[in-house]
């Protein structure tokens, strides 16, 4: 990143970069009339900026009374600190990227981490009860109780629009060249409401999917599984043939747990259907409630009964999963690409040479059908830096958050500092070879988050060239592919209740959900008879089903009018 240089012999106070500040005028002698019609002159001007400068309001007025915005030098900012960064830095302030934001803006960011996991979410809630916030708060706010709109109305953080009209010209330039990302960012009512995180490539929406052991298939001459019946056949296979050569009987086949066939809709997709709300031409329904999902749940009763998925597969967390797949127990489990493939792929290279653990295709039930789901991330993921309304410095926020999308904040947030952690090499950014192979051990991803932010999200524009270089491996790259193959023409939108449907639609999905997942559980090990199917859909029914399909749908047509 090139530095922006003072003229020699330059006096004048150091200056923000990005956000420049007025220096006084020069004391000179002049003419009482002149000093008279000047006053004049700096009166109205005065009033004249003031009547223009923008403030945290819906309509640009300031946030903070009549008094006009200070220079931006500090910013509270509260964010949840991923454990990729956390493993070896103790705030965001470290991350090098933030480091050379600093320098090139002058405005030093006191960043306030929450304890990871539900506590974040509680310690929000808790937040949001006070009158003072921080000035930038990042969060999934599609997930705030009545949706971004009510958070405005509320009075917690600030809409955006106007904002972003007069001071983002580079996120505004973004917007503006991709106005399907606009729709995904703005409520019903048409607000914006916080900074994106933009997956700018559809090959950086797909990262999770079905694998399978390719050395287990080569073991015993198979071909990669394509259809239900093949799957089963495949995970026989795996189950009666001693795949780890212990001598034991604990190998798993199949690993699925419920959240995969909520996220991804693995297996659950071939019978054209996925595990919550979808659409048929324009009209919404509810897999869950449908009769395939009854064939589906006898077809996962058949395999638990049978040994081919992990008997423990309830309880089973993220650390157990990987002993069981390290300790070669697993045959195929539904894994994100790099942390799946790619981090299993390196943790067994000396363990198992012979280990190798590829994607599989999203499975259909006859050879030839068209895959329709899988799993694909929308380009906006619902979390974006809100600006709150205790924030006195609105408008030179915004400036400063709108630097992450210029070429420059793009690299910055995606790459990290030039010479630092890489280089420009035919024009194209390129991580240096202590980051790729982190000298100290560090795995990649842990290594390219001290310095960047493109591992996980936050208020940027991700860079195809980033995943370039962290999906390296064939593997990872070929998953891209073979997950990337369902139409998902089925799939709703990032729809969002509005504030007077919200709390209505939250109490219904709630109950439905707590009890589905109860059931689902309940229906696959065998303690509920699946001839109960139809009295479970009653319960549904009469929890408000009905009432949750017509909210659905009323947002999917708010949306289609956006």
């Amino acid at each position: 990143m090139k530095e922006v240089k003072e003229p020699k012999g330059a006096k004048e106070p150091k200056e923000s970069k990005v956000l420049k500040q007025v220096h006084p005028w020069r004391r000179v002698k002049l003419h009482p009339a002149k000093r008279v019609c000047i006053a004049i002159l700096a009166a109205m001007m005065a009033l004249t900026l003031a009547a223009c400068s923008g403030g945290s309001g819906s309509n640009g007025q300031e946030a903070n009374g009549d008094q006009p915005p200070e220079k931006l030098t500090n910013l509270t900012y509260w964010v949840q600190m991923v454990s990729q960064v956390s493993a070896t830095l103790k705030s965001y302030n470290e991350i090098e990227a933030y480091k050379e934001l600093e320098s090139v803006t002058g405005v030093k960011v006191d960043f306030q981490h929450p304890p990871e996991g539900q506590q974040a979410k509680e310690q929000f809630n808790l937040m949001l009860t006070s009158d003072k916030l921080p000035d930038v708060i990042e969060y999934s706010w599609t997930s705030y109780p009545g949706g971004p709109e009510k958070a405005i109305k509320d009075g917690k953080i600030i809409r955006l629009n106007e904002l972003i009209d007069q001071h983002a010209p580079n996120l505004k330039k973004v917007l503006e060249e991709h106005p399907e990302w606009k729709k995904e960012i703005m409520t019903d009512e048409g607000s914006i409401y916080a900074f994106p995180f933009i997956r700018s490539h559809d090959r950086l929406k797909v990262f999770l999917g079905p694998t399978i052991r390719q050395d287990w298939l080569d073991k015993l001459n198979l071909e990669m599984p394509t259809t239900i019946d093949e799957w089963y056949a495949v995970l026989k296979a795996f189950k009666e043939n001693d795949m780890n050569g212990n001598g034991k009987a604990d190998e798993i086949p199949l690993y699925l747990a419920k959240g995969d066939v909520d996220a991804s809709t693995a297996f659950l997709g071939a019978f054209g259907i996925n595990a919550g709300f979808y659409q048929e031409g324009g009209t919404v329904k509810y897999g869950p409630t449908d009769p395939r999902f009854k064939e589906f749940l006898t077809l996962m009763n058949k395999w638990y009964q049978e040994g081919l998925l992990d008997r423990d597969f309830a309880t089973t967390d993220a650390k157990l999963l990987e002993a069981k797949i390290t300790g070669g127990q697993i045959g195929a489990a539904v894994l994100y690409t790099g942390s799946g493939i790619g981090n299993y792929n390196t943790l067994m290279k000396d363990k198992d040479p012979n280990f190798h653990l590829v994607a599989a295709p999203y499975p259909v039930m006859n050879k030839g059908d068209k895959q329709i789901w899988g799993y694909k991330d929308f380009a906006y993921t619902g979390i974006g830096a809100a600006i709150t309304t205790s924030n006195k410095n609105p408008v030179e926020t915004v400036k400063w958050l709108d630097y992450a999308y210029s070429e420059e904040g793009t690299l910055l947030f995606n790459f990290g500092k030039e010479g630092v952690s890489y280089t420009m090499e035919n024009g194209k950014p390129v991580f240096k070879p202590e980051v790729l192979n982190n000298p100290s051990g560090l795995p990649l991803i842990q290594s390219m988050s001290q310095h960047n932010r493109a591992t996980f999200s936050g208020p940027f524009m991700l860079d195809i060239r980033f995943d370039e270089q962290y999906t390296t491996s064939p593997d990872q790259l070929k998953s891209k592919e073979i997950w990337a193959e369902p139409t998902l023409e089925l799939k709703l939108p990032r729809t969002t209740p509005n504030s007077e449907e919200s709390s209505r639609y939250a109490s219904i999905m709630n109950d439905i959900n707590t009890f589905k997942d109860e059931m689902y559980l309940k229906f696959i090990m065998g303690q509920e008879p699946l001839d109960n199917f139809d009295k479970y859909v009653k319960t549904i029914e009469g929890m408000g089903l009905q009432e949750a399909i017509g909210i659905q749908q009323n947002a999917l047509e708010r949306y289609n009018q956006r």
